[in-house]
């Protein structure tokens, strides 16, 4: 198992407020100010939680700047307060930079709650 420090305690907690943000800004019919400051707060605490260097590194590999270049620019959209360009660019960014993770998130989901309709086994089986 490894250690959590600190920085990724607070990193973890910055993010979470800007997925708040991020959220509050989409019900509140694409409030630029608050889809900004949530964009702002998401990306300040990904680099608490792995690092600068790592995530720079994340977003500037060559198979994944395609992917960086549309959350990127859907993040500087937003910015400029063009809120729901932004983002549907952000949107589609987000779901090519974190395809491959989908399915090891679905996964975990599926171990962590253990309900009956989604457990592939029956109760005959049994």
């Amino acid at each position: 198992m490894f250690t959590i420090t600190e920085f990724q305690k607070i990193g973890v907690g910055i993010s979470g407020f800007g997925l708040f943000f991020l959220l509050f800004g989409v019900l509140l019919y694409f409030d630029s100010v608050l889809l900004a400051f949530g964009n702002v707060l998401f990306l300040t605490g990904l680099a608490f939680i792995i690092g600068l260097q790592r995530t720079a590194m994340f977003f500037f590999q060559r198979q994944k700047l395609r992917a960086s270049s549309f959350f990127l620019g859907g993040v500087a959209l937003v910015l400029m307060r063009w809120p729901v360009v932004g983002m549907v660019m952000e949107t589609y960014g987000f779901v090519l930079l974190f395809k491959s993770f989908f399915p090891v998130a679905f996964q975990f989901l599926g171990s962590l709650v253990n309900l009956p309709f989604l457990n592939t086994s029956t109760n005959e089986d049994k």
